[in-house]
């Protein structure tokens, strides 16, 4: 019984710990490559930063980040209950926390190694740079369960009493958000392009990290050769194939269809021996959301 106490404990503050290391990476690629150089890729950290930026530095990232998310954790807990607010208190607490260790008590942005690093490289590449980096580290943060607040508790609030997209609620707010950039001193259309070259980056590294590498695909396989394909997919990939029942409208003959579910890996290489087999077979591929079971994703408790 102890033992599985402590295995427990110990996952547990190894999920914490995971998230408490990916904020830090996503922090890091704020105070070093975006801030700097006035870039803004959206979501509350964006607006935290452009309170930053035209306030002169005299309302730190940290502070202002905190004070919006208390404002969204607040209609949060009234609107969409305890379990929802309660899960993102750790998340906005230690990006808050890293805020103000790297920028304010250990002034990361001033080392001059890094300042050099920011200002030789182009606007476009620290964009780069810091929307791969900062969706790692989201990656990882999301991958254990975790998430850092912002701009989601608004679009599931709008959510819950109107018929409206949770991706284009969030799109919406990011984009509002970049292009309020435009006030910072300085700023022009170029710092606006900027900031969607980091959220487009963001985005796609945030969806590899948590789907891309085990991205599923479910198959269909329309061929007069299916037994042979079957063995196929059987001995060299090793995917279970399901035959299912059917009828041809047009040719009044009833078929089998073969179906198959590989990983993103393994999708080109069936491709290949399917057409190796038979040039004529018909497929048909579609993404899944999930698999679960055996050689698949587990059902986390």
């Amino acid at each position: 019984m102890n033992s599985e106490v402590k295995i427990s404990v110990w996952k547990t503050l190894r999920i914490y710990l995971s998230i408490a290391l990916g904020i830090s990476l996503y922090v890091i690629a704020w105070t070093v490559f975006l801030i700097p150089n006035h870039i803004v890729g959206g979501g509350v950290v964006g607006l935290a930063s452009v309170i930053y930026i035209i306030t002169s530095e005299a309302i730190p990232v940290g502070v202002s980040n905190l004070a919006i998310n208390a404002i969204l954790f607040c209609f949060g807990l009234y609107f969409l209950g305890k379990k929802f607010a309660i899960s993102n208190i750790f998340g906005i607490l230690v990006t808050s926390f890293w805020f103000m260790l790297f920028q304010q008590w250990l002034a990361i942005q001033n080392i001059p190694e890094l300042i050099k690093l920011s200002q030789t490289l182009d606007p476009a590449v620290c964009s780069l740079i810091g929307g791969v980096m900062s969706g790692i580290g989201i990656g990882i943060v999301l991958s254990n369960g975790g998430n850092s607040g912002g701009s989601d508790v608004v679009a599931l609030i709008l959510n819950k009493f109107y018929n409206v997209s949770l991706g284009s609620v969030i799109m919406v707010a990011d984009a509002l958000v970049i292009f309020s950039s435009i006030i910072i001193p300085g700023n022009d259309i170029t710092e606006i392009v900027y900031g969607f070259l980091v959220l487009a980056s963001y985005t796609f590294t945030i969806d590899y990290i948590v789907d891309g590498r085990k991205q599923t695909y479910k198959i269909l396989i329309f061929s007069k050769k299916n037994e042979e394909l079957a063995d196929i997919i059987g001995n060299k990939i090793h995917r279970g194939v399901t035959f299912l029942n059917a009828s041809g409208w047009y040719s009044k003959q009833d078929v089998k269809i073969l179906m198959v579910v590989v990983h993103r890996t393994e999708k080109v290489q069936l491709m290949h021996f399917v057409k190796a087999v038979d040039p004529e077979a018909f497929m048909t591929v579609e993404k899944t959301e999930g698999v679960f079971g055996k050689n698949f994703d587990t059902i986390k408790k």
